[in-house]
């Protein structure tokens, strides 16, 4: 580790350790408290398992029992423990960020600028010195590429597996997973071959050649001759994958099933996938929710809501799975947009992709990603605005709110075109053609 990336890691720590401490500080004094209400359902659960009691007797409590167990510490050493553990998974994924940039021979100014928009992005700053688990997602997320880059199928099997128990959402990626696991690329006997960042490739993203333009043979192929898919769909490291990953899975499932029994299922798992929040949120499906919560809705219309998410999950791994990382932030970016609830913590999910396919992008600061950016704040400060009428005034303007939400997505939709249209396409692995054509040009 060179003394410019340790020097950012350890002003980011240090950031972090101000703002955990100053959380203590306006806890006690301050009406509004800094510490985010989920790190207190976290607390209190922990508090539980400590004593040998469930942690679903603490209401609204909806995760893995693993989380409350990894906070026992609260109750033994400091409530803020959970905190510093959230954090250092937060400079993890910077650490991780680094390391995937740099397998791939980003240039060390590019990865820094990189591992920067991460570290000291204020949306991604306050989650885990206020108490939120999603870096510990994170930071598995960025580990699972890492040990697929490293062709260690085996813990990436492994980490899949625990962090869908821990944290369902990732199941999403199970799809661009299988697709990189293709024998042209990807075998248990050798170290894959990883697509490095090149000038040339960066000057031809300027000249226009993005994802929007690129074709893959391969999906021609498997357009023209449908049953290819399926010949090529069992193999040894997809297999492998499936089962291990399945393995873990079922066996903290099974594990804390045999603990807390139905309740743990339900709460950790069954909620979510019925989940309607008649609570005002970013998610287009809000209002109705509100309008109709008290007539419950049916198992059917509770799951209807995801067929558009499912839609647009194939859609965009059948286009871009190849690219790993890039399909995993296309992929979180609109699960987030479609969800039934849309809370700002999700942001974290796709912020933490976001440094590892900003090298591939042409998109200029000044004036296309400005624009974004500008686009995408300014329609979330416009539904913030209509949230404080409603909560803190009692203004009735459930409509308003509802017609921000609708801007909300739009400006997510706009925002991801504009970013996939910009984005040059670049498969994390080299093909087996690609690479006897990399051998002949040494050769020579």
């Amino acid at each position: 580790m060179d003394c410019s990336f340790r020097s950012l890691l350890i002003i980011a720590a240090l950031f972090r350790l101000i703002l955990i401490i100053y959380g203590e500080w306006q806890d006690a004094h301050m009406e509004v408290r800094y510490t985010d209400i989920d790190y207190i359902v976290f607390s209190d659960a922990a508090s539980l398992v400590a004593s040998g009691k469930s942690p679903y007797e603490r209401s609204t409590y909806r995760y893995s029992p693993l989380l409350a167990y990894l906070l026992v510490p609260n109750v033994i050493i400091h409530r803020s423990w959970g905190k510093l553990l959230f954090s250092a998974a937060d400079l993890l994924v910077g650490f991780f960020v680094h390391s995937i940039l740099k397998k791939r021979k980003v240039p060390e100014d590019l990865n820094y600028y990189c591992v920067a928009a991460w570290l000291f992005n204020p949306f991604t700053f306050t989650i885990g010195t206020r108490g939120n688990c999603e870096p510990i997602v994170c930071a598995t997320i960025l580990w699972i590429i890492i040990c697929l880059m490293n062709g260690n199928l085996f813990q990436a099997a492994f980490w899949y597996g625990l962090i869908v128990h821990f944290r369902i959402y990732p199941i999403i990626y199970s799809l661009p997973i299988l697709v990189v696991l293709d024998q042209n690329e990807f075998q248990l006997a050798h170290t894959p071959l990883i697509t490095k960042w090149t000038l040339e490739q960066r000057l031809s993203s300027q000249k226009g050649a993005t994802a929007a333009s690129y074709q893959d043979p391969v999906y021609r192929r498997y357009l023209c001759f449908p049953w290819q898919i399926f010949q090529n769909l069992m193999t040894k490291e997809r297999l492998l994958f499936g089962s291990i990953s399945a393995s873990v899975f079922f066996f903290w499932t099974a594990l804390f099933f045999s603990l807390y029994g139905w309740e743990f299922l339900n709460e950790a798992f069954l909620y979510h996938l019925t989940r309607t929040d008649p609570r005002h949120n970013f998610s287009i499906y809000f209002y109705h929710i509100y309008l109709h919560h008290q007539l419950e809705f049916s198992v059917l219309e509770r799951l209807i809501s995801f067929l558009p998410q499912l839609v647009v999950q194939l859609v965009l791994v059948f286009r871009f799975g190849k690219d790993l990382p890039f399909c995993f932030f296309v992929q979180t970016v609109a699960f987030v947009a479609f969800n039934k609830v849309i809370t700002a913590q999700y942001f974290v999910w796709f912020f933490c992709l976001l440094p590892v396919i900003l090298p591939w992008s042409n998109m200029r600061i000044k004036w296309r990603g400005l624009l974004c950016m500008v686009s995408w704040m300014g329609v979330q400060i416009h539904w913030l605005l209509w949230g404080y009428l409603l909560e803190f005034k009692g203004k009735n303007v459930f409509i308003q709110l509802w017609l921000a939400s609708i801007l909300f997505l739009a400006a997510n939709t706009l925002v991801l075109v504009a970013i996939i249209r910009n984005h040059r396409f670049s498969p994390i692995f080299v093909t087996s053609g690609q690479r006897g054509i990399a051998d002949e040009k040494k050769v020579r």
